[in-house]
């Protein structure tokens, strides 16, 4: 069996994409890589960032759903997004940042070895930082070379995955029989585990929470998490592997810009499995990714529809010039 590369990207809601590209773009220095919409829901824009080439395993999207209300935290959720930086200095240099630009942050902590920093947005989605010093594994993605923070200091991708759960029996099983991932350690009631060539961006922690209520789902919170495989081929056999332990699948899926499979592998919790490629580049150049609604070819023909359910956000940077501070 084909393992599973880590971690594709995270989609999670937002109640603006205003500021969630504001946030992004100026506060974290992630690169606005895609605009375009929902492909199941046209009147919702879905926002891209990532490092600076769009690389998989460094995405993290945004919907928008019109009208949702705040989603509530709890147990059986995808509970906190983290992003790699390249060393215990760079936590340092993110907690002067976040202070400067008062964002509320939860100061400096150690989790398996890691040193960390979480912090929320302005719609409480939780987040955290993670140094990839001593990390070995998957390999990071490239900072945004135009953005605003100093390359030695800016994120290159997604570090572990936080699930918060009420059966930790039933999910540990299926992420270790199902999806072949490993637990290498435990603190307290988290768990840790890992896949394929591990470190930060394999890896998912899995807290164990019976005490919490239940998550509710709203803007604020991860709508789903997705894992890289290779291709199609390798995307089928994931597709037969999780029908024949039971669990029911979306099929294939063509995303445009990778190619998905979505299984929802508890309660509430649902995992896609994404293609590698084609990835961002096909109808945008490098210079100006981002800066236009992208819409795959068969959206294309509803264009001037899509336009006006969505309103318009600036989002041109070609043109600006970024002072790294």
């Amino acid at each position: 069996m084909n393992e599973l590369k880590g971690l594709h990207h995270v989609t999670a809601i937002t109640s603006s994409v205003e500021k969630n590209y504001e946030f992004f773009t100026y506060v974290l220095g992630m690169r606005l890589v895609k605009k375009t919409v929902n492909q199941d829901d046209i009147q919702t824009y879905h926002l891209f960032f990532a490092d600076d080439k769009g690389s998989p395993g460094t995405d993290m999207t945004f919907f928008d759903f019109p009208g949702i209300p705040k989603g509530v935290h709890g147990t059986n959720e995808i509970s906190k997004t983290s992003f790699r930086v390249p060393t215990d200095a760079a936590i340092e240099y993110w907690v002067n940042r976040f202070n400067r630009l008062e964002v509320k942050h939860f100061g400096i902590k150690e989790q398996f070895g890691k040193k960390t920093l979480s912090f929320v947005d302005f719609d409480d989605q939780q987040y955290q930082l993670i140094s990839d010093e001593g990390n070995e594994g998957v390999a990071p993605g490239t900072p945004w070379q135009k953005g605003p923070i100093p390359l030695e200091y800016a994120i290159t991708g997604l570090g572990p995955l936080f699930v918060r759960v009420a059966n930790f029996d039933f999910f540990k099983e299926m992420l270790e029989k199902v999806l072949l991932f490993e637990e290498i350690d435990q603190e307290g009631s988290f768990h840790l585990f890992e896949v394929s060539e591990g470190g930060n961006g394999a890896q998912v922690i899995v807290e164990h929470n019976t005490v919490l209520p239940q998550a509710r789902q709203g803007f604020g919170t991860v709508h789903h998490a997705a894992f890289r495989v290779e291709d199609r081929s390798v995307l089928e056999e994931w597709d037969q592997r999780l029908q024949g332990y039971g669990f029911q699948t979306s099929g294939f899926v063509d995303r445009f810009f990778f190619g998905s499979l979505y299984s929802r592998v508890a309660p509430q919790i649902l995992f896609e499995f994404a293609t590698d490629g084609p990835g961002f580049m096909g109808d945008e150049p490098y210079e100006t990714l981002g800066e236009k609604l992208s819409l795959p070819p068969f959206l294309e023909p509803k264009r001037e529809q899509i336009e006006q359910y969505v309103r318009p956000i600036d989002t041109i940077r070609s043109n600006k010039e970024f002072v790294k501070e």
